[in-house]
């Protein structure tokens, strides 16, 4: 891993020194996981079910890097009519799903069934033993996060959790849990998107510089 995400982070906010180690923690443990051929699941509520979105266009396409196909990949499209030119418009991107993103699952599973074990319907649906999964919550405390947790727990998935500073009931079920020095809700919020950022560089720098 490329440190000069980390310094850059700790230099621009400072008060995530303390969380620093556990944010390369977080890194290793996702970047294993896309090695392995895993994926990457996350989950959260409200601001932080916006966040799972966020972090899934930084690496579903390229980031701060460019990211094209390579010949070999850019080959089967030659056999298309406008299949270079298709081609050639297209990212190499790590495989990541926002959970809330399955939206006639998550209404039909919340109505029939019950809204805390939507998200953990979907980890046992999805999940697989070489995935991570971030799971996204101020307090560390809501239910359906909790019970995401204990699923990929139960199903041998790797569990990063970004909490606020206490780290909840979630940081116990984590392999690594990102806890930022605030408590309050928004402000919490707010420093989970420089972490998430410099995870993000860093996962791209790994595979595709």
């Amino acid at each position: 891993m490329n440190n000069k995400n980390f310094d850059e982070l700790v230099k621009r906010y400072p008060c995530l020194s303390i969380s620093i180690e556990d944010v390369k923690n977080a890194c290793a443990i996702l970047i294993s996981s896309v090695k392995a051929d895993g994926k990457i699941l996350l989950c959260g509520n409200g601001g932080s079910s916006a966040d799972c979105e966020h972090i899934s266009g930084e690496l579903l396409k390229g980031f701060l890097l460019k990211r094209p196909l390579s010949q070999a990949d850019l080959e089967p499209f030659s056999h298309f009519e406008n299949g270079v030119e298709l081609g050639k418009q297209l990212q190499y991107g790590i495989c990541t799903l926002p959970l809330s993103s399955f939206s006639s699952l998550y209404t039909a599973f919340c109505n029939d069934v019950s809204p805390d074990a939507v998200y953990a319907q979907l980890v046992m649906a999805m999940g697989k033993a070489m995935d991570a999964i971030i799971c996204i919550s101020t307090s560390g405390n809501a239910k359906n996060i909790i019970n995401a947790a204990i699923t990929a727990k139960s199903r041998g998935l790797k569990v990063i959790g970004l909490t606020g500073e206490s780290g909840g009931a979630l940081a116990s079920l984590c392999d690594c849990c990102i806890k930022v020095p605030e408590t309050e809700t928004f402000m919490v919020q707010e420093l989970h998107l420089p972490v998430y950022h410099c995870i993000c560089s860093v996962l791209e720098s790994e595979f595709f510089e």
